[in-house]
């Protein structure tokens, strides 16, 4: 089977708010027209479509068939989505190409959500029955996770100011001295409302080297799924994060991009991952500089391959998660080859 690169990377601005409609078109196009720039391709020699996105974040049905507007009429193409963030697009991308169907792949995603109210939305993934009605917001849930990690003694108030300090440039004593937003997360803990999109372009190693200097080879990818009952794990570690680590080859690893919407959570997935100090860990900001939905995982892997093509990194590992509490996670190893 073919080895995989990443040949090319854009996102859209990240803004709290964009005008238009939530389908994603006006978001679309222009880092479509970006990363065709960047690699000298054109529609015609993308293989393989798939994107990621929610209808439930835009708000009506089928609004990811309304985004292929951004792609266009002609030439036809195959394509397909994923209804979750797009690193999982990704993944249906590079077994298509790795099984040998296509040389290509173009992945995206893409998510509004100043539309609508994020935090209520995504209580709509929880159980349906029991959970849902109830309707615990995504900030709550994950300040009850905060909170069971504190009275364990994995964590600090300290430790989780310290990741927001590193991102934002503020002292550790400043941030600690702000007011508690859900307690025990302050506003610095929480990843901001976003909207935002991002493409990545897939190819054999073999095109990528003519597309790219220093093609970013996907050494290995793998997922993993966590009960999605939040009484049923232990919220202060991740398990499925874990269980993808031991199926790869961290060893030698110096760069990290985590999708982590909240301190804490980063912390975790350091553990998880076994990422020692020597690691740079979210050059880009993460997700606590800008969280769109559904294409900021996407975004990990893109930032991290961005670096490998600079130079700036020979070995990263990129993180993406997707549903309450860290309950489903993509890893992701790209090196330079």
């Amino acid at each position: 089977m073919p080895d995989v690169a990443i040949a090319g990377f854009a996102k859209a601005p990240n803004v709290r708010e964009t005008p238009g409609t939530t389908n994603g078109v006006e978001m679309l196009v222009p880092i479509f027209a970006e990363v065709f720039a960047q690699t000298g391709l054109s529609k015609q020699d993308i293989g393989f479509w798939c994107s990621g996105s929610s209808d439930y974040l835009a708000g009506r049905a089928f609004s990811f068939i309304a985004a292929v507007d951004a792609i266009g009429a002609f030439p036809p193409i195959h394509e397909s989505h994923v209804e979750m963030d797009a690193a999982w697009a990704l993944y249906e991308a590079w077994l298509k190409i790795k099984m040998g169907e296509v040389e290509t792949a173009l992945v995206y995603g893409f998510g509004k959500s100043s539309a609508g109210q994020l935090r209520r939305v995504l209580a709509l993934q929880l159980d349906p029955y029991v959970v849902t009605p109830l309707w615990p917001d995504s900030v709550s849930i994950a300040g009850i996770q905060a909170r069971l990690g504190l009275e364990a003694g994995l964590w600090s108030e300290k430790d989780l100011a310290e990741v927001a300090a590193r991102g934002t440039g503020k002292d550790v004593a400043e941030l600690l001295d702000t007011p508690y937003y859900a307690d025990p997360l302050r506003k610095h803990d929480i990843a901001p409302i976003t909207d935002g999109a991002a493409v990545i372009i897939l190819s054999t190693v073999e095109r990528a080297r003519e597309i790219v200097e220093r093609p970013a080879v996907i050494t290995g990818i793998e997922h993993r799924v966590d009960s999605p009952v939040l009484g049923a794990r232990d919220l202060t570690r991740s398990p499925s994060t874990e269980a993808a680590a031991k199926a790869l080859d961290l060893d030698g690893v110096d760069l990290a991009e985590l999708h982590a919407p909240f301190t804490h959570q980063e912390l975790i997935l350091r553990t998880a991952l076994g990422l020692g100090d020597g690691v740079q860990v979210n050059p880009s900001g993460g997700a606590l500089a800008a969280n769109p939905m559904f294409s900021a995982g996407l975004a990990r892997i893109g930032e991290a391959a961005v670096r490998i093509h600079r130079g700036e990194s020979r070995k990263a590992v990129a993180h993406a998660t997707s549903g309450p509490a860290l309950q489903q996670n993509l890893v992701t190893v790209l090196e330079a080859r």
